[in-house]
């Protein structure tokens, strides 16, 4: 009785003796392992594939009014009076200054005065008193000072060209004017920003297509715009050409002078995007680097990177479509590495 339950018993400690020695081993093999740095690296993959990407330029400038007037008198006198202040806002026609008119009094004196002359000759033309060609001179003498009058009248009294805001004052109440502007008229809306782009694009800008405008003082915020003016010929030094945006500034928020980045696009094209996490930064350069893996092994591969879009990145050379990259535990990588693929994006 006792030998039959011996025999019973006797399979199932063998049984569990050789799972326990078992589990050891293989406990034991992978302490080996991972001691003797066998183990393969974990990863999480990605493939890579084209999709379409804007065609995107950023370029810097600073913003400049579209019209500047500078306001000088014809002939140096004295001023005799200045009704703006910088800051100013003024109206086109709005007089600005008003400078020493004791010139233009006596020329109005002697306007009156042959005006007066030629109304009566033209009466006594009527009656045979004078010649035609007494009043044909006069008429003429009339008119040419008529026009000096006009031309002192307009140097006198100064008036703004534009509507626009007083941006420099350079003279005070009684001073002579020499060289300098007497005052500075900038219209502020619309604005314009100068930028210089890369010939390889001269045929895709054309007037009126749409720009973005980001100021350093306002951050993120953006501002729309429009090409106005495309320059017509090529810098042989830089191989740009000018191109004129105007920006839209009814809120008055922009200024000139305001660092500005200008973005046009160019349309789509397509290229490669992967996730920024599998883009690493080689050490002690600004060189960039994927891994690949290919056949289970991990190869180091330097890319060129496009266009940071959001948590991605375009890369423009370095790996093909349809390859597979590290998303994930690229720490633990070198170049020639067999690793373990945890998950595949």
């Amino acid at each position: 009785m006792k030998t039959n339950y011996v025999l019973k018993v006797l399979p199932f400690v063998l049984g569990l003796t050789l799972f326990i020695s078992c589990g050891e081993k293989k406990s034991q093999d992978q302490e080996n392992e991972s001691a003797t740095g066998n183990a393969k690296p974990k990863v999480n993959v990605t493939e890579t594939f084209l999709q379409p990407v804007s065609d995107l330029s950023t370029y810097t400038a600073n913003v400049q009014a579209d019209v500047v007037n500078q306001i000088i008198p014809t002939i140096p006198t004295r001023i005799e009076k200045i009704y703006v202040e910088v800051g100013t806002r003024v109206t086109k026609g709005q007089k600005l200054a008003q400078m020493e008119s004791s010139n233009l009094r006596q020329q109005q004196t002697q306007l009156m005065t042959l005006k007066k002359d030629y109304n009566r000759y033209v009466e006594l033309l009527k009656v045979g008193g004078v010649a035609q060609q007494q009043v044909d001179q006069l008429k003429s003498q009339l008119d040419v000072l008529q026009t000096a009058v006009a031309n002192i009248e307009e140097n006198t009294t100064l008036r703004s060209p534009i509507n626009g805001v007083i941006t420099a004052r350079n003279y005070d109440n009684g001073d002579v004017f020499a060289q300098q502007p007497i005052l500075t008229v900038e219209q502020l809306n619309p604005l314009k920003a100068v930028i210089y782009v890369s010939e390889s694009y001269f045929a895709k800008v054309k007037t009126g297509m749409p720009a973005e405008i980001k100021l350093d003082v306002y951050g993120d915020e953006l501002f729309s715009g429009n090409v106005s003016l495309v320059y017509p010929t090529i810098d042989a030094g830089t191989h740009t050409f000018g191109v004129e945006v105007t920006i839209n500034n009814k809120d008055m928020r922009v200024r000139p002078g305001m660092y500005s980045r200008v973005t046009l696009n160019f349309g789509e094209h397509q290229s490669i995007v992967i996730s920024d996490a599998a883009v690493q930064k080689q050490a002690g350069s600004n060189d960039r680097y994927v891994y690949v893996i290919e056949d289970g092994i991990a190869k180091y591969r330097k890319v060129e990177l496009g266009l940071r879009l959001g948590d991605k990145y375009e890369i423009l050379s370095g790996i093909k479509p349809g390859e597979v990259v590290v998303t994930a535990g690229q720490a633990r990588l070198t170049d020639g590495n067999a690793v373990e693929i945890l998950n595949k994006e």
